[in-house]
């Protein structure tokens, strides 16, 4: 199977990730906003955190089970954020992952990027199902969810340990033939 390196959006490039993008990887995700409503971010994020980052995603991508992109203007190709599925093979299906840097939200680039990256999941890695969660305290990521097609699957009450304090999660999901 013959696999994208990059998609287009009307205003996005999703591409692989550069070392060059480290510096701007460390400023942007080591913003205490952007960590907060993450699993993955660890805050203080350093260096060593986005070079870790990086060669995941090249290791993930040669093993087929992880398929992360950067989240690029589609103009100057500045990067934004990542995007990506972490794929399970013998159940066909992934669980979508993403971040945007602060002065990017609000703007509709993750759900833009999303509904490329679920489509390329059925079309390219023949997915039959895609989901995702969120803090239920990060409304907007739920919003991206659902512009992306996805629908709301249900909440596991206090979930995570975050930032001092238990959160729910909220699962989404979108099926092949609802896309």
């Amino acid at each position: 199977m013959s696999v994208s390196h990059q998609l287009r959006t009307t205003r996005l490039l999703l591409a692989p990730l550069r070392v060059e993008d480290i510096p701007k990887i460390v400023e942007y995700a080591g913003n205490e906003n952007v960590s907060r409503y993450t699993l993955n971010i660890p805050h203080p994020y350093q260096e060593k955190d986005a070079i870790y980052w990086l060669n995941l995603a090249h290791q993930g991508r040669e093993s087929g089970e992880k398929y992360i992109f950067s989240i690029r203007d589609g103009e100057t190709e500045a990067f934004m954020g990542g995007i990506g599925l972490h794929v399970n093979k013998a159940f066909s299906h992934a669980e979508l992952g993403y971040w945007i840097a602060e002065p990017f939200w609000n703007k509709g680039f993750v759900s833009e990027a999303a509904a490329a990256i679920i489509r390329f999941g059925f079309e390219e890695l023949d997915l039959r199902r895609v989901a995702a969660h969120y803090v239920a305290v990060n409304g907007a990521s739920g919003k991206v969810m659902a512009n992306a097609g996805m629908q709301k699957e249900g909440v596991l009450r206090q979930h995570m340990f975050r930032n001092g304090a238990y959160h729910d999660v909220v699962y989404y999901g979108i099926l092949r033939e609802e896309l």
